[in-house]
């Protein structure tokens, strides 16, 4: 489990996402493959709203975990799901050797009615940790916010819930990304002044086009620095040089996380394996 791999380091981990497309799933395989050389702490597999991508998560997660030989974390989503449903993708996780979970809400599937998404069962990724918990013994992490969840009115409502929610039995706090460190670190203080203890993984995005801050970022409420935003003005025209410029824009805000003794590192790779291995290379190696 990956409450083994916390051993006074920075753990270092990353997510990719299952494919669009069936007959694209090797393409994934081919990644992973890639990216297990780097011997990451864990590789988390997201997760289709409403369960659209559960079948290929589990069987990503299960090639992580079981070929890859890394530990795999399989994220979850509260939307969509019933009692059965989530018994069920535990129990398939489990038989495919995989207890580490990433309790998410999840956003409204186009295909989900108002009423259906007014009714439903888990509202929020916290409902799912008691019914997680008694299905046996799993590593759960969750989601948080470095810059307010979108939907919250102030820091302190967003970290109240959160407290609430690690308080549930969380092992460990994903953040969304974000791209200026000052944030984290003040997000940091505050949380653990509000009791929250368990360990937090930084998460990064490496901006290697300029196309990537479109929806993505802007559906995470993540701000967009002075530093960054002449960076791509500069670069953004150039394939090559935005590339570039973006990993070591990456590799920078790590090495200065690392030195300020963050817990773990988790980059979001857009299933991009030689990104992933260049941004390794400048900080881990």
């Amino acid at each position: 489990m990956i409450r083994e791999k916390y051993n006074q380091k920075t753990v270092f981990s990353c997510e990719v996402f299952p494919p669009k497309r069936n007959d694209d799933i090797y393409e994934i395989y081919k990644t992973l493959d890639e990216i297990k050389l780097l011997k990451p702490d864990f590789i988390s597999v997201t997760y289709g709203a409403g369960g659209s991508n559960s079948k290929k998560t589990a069987t990503i997660a299960a090639y992580i975990q079981n070929i890859c030989e890394v530990e795999a974390l399989a994220h979850m989503t509260a939307v969509g799901m019933t009692e059965e449903s989530l018994n069920s993708l535990l129990f398939e996780l489990r038989k495919k050797g995989i207890y580490n979970v990433l309790a998410l809400r999840g956003d409204k599937p186009k295909t989900m009615s108002d009423e259906e998404f007014d009714n439903r069962k888990f509202r929020y990724a916290k409902d799912l940790i008691p019914q997680i918990k008694n299905s046996g013994e799993m590593f759960i992490a969750g989601a948080c916010y470095p810059e307010v969840h979108p939907e919250s009115a102030t820091q302190e409502d967003d970290i109240k819930f959160l407290k609430e929610k690690v308080d549930l039995g969380l092992d460990c706090l994903i953040t969304q990304m974000f791209f200026d460190n000052s944030v984290f670190y003040t997000f940091m203080e505050k949380i653990r002044g509000a009791g929250i203890t368990i360990p937090v993984h930084a998460g990064i995005m490496p901006i290697t086009a300029a196309n990537q801050l479109g929806t993505s970022v802007k559906l995470s409420g993540s701000s967009v620095p002075n530093e960054l935003s002449s960076i791509i003005a500069k670069y953004g025209h150039n394939a090559d040089d935005m590339k570039k410029a973006g990993i070591e824009y990456a590799v920078n805000q790590i090495n200065d996380l690392k030195k300020n003794g963050v817990d773990g590192v988790h980059v979001y790779t857009m299933n991009k394996a030689d990104t992933t291995m260049a941004i390794y290379e400048g900080t881990f190696a």
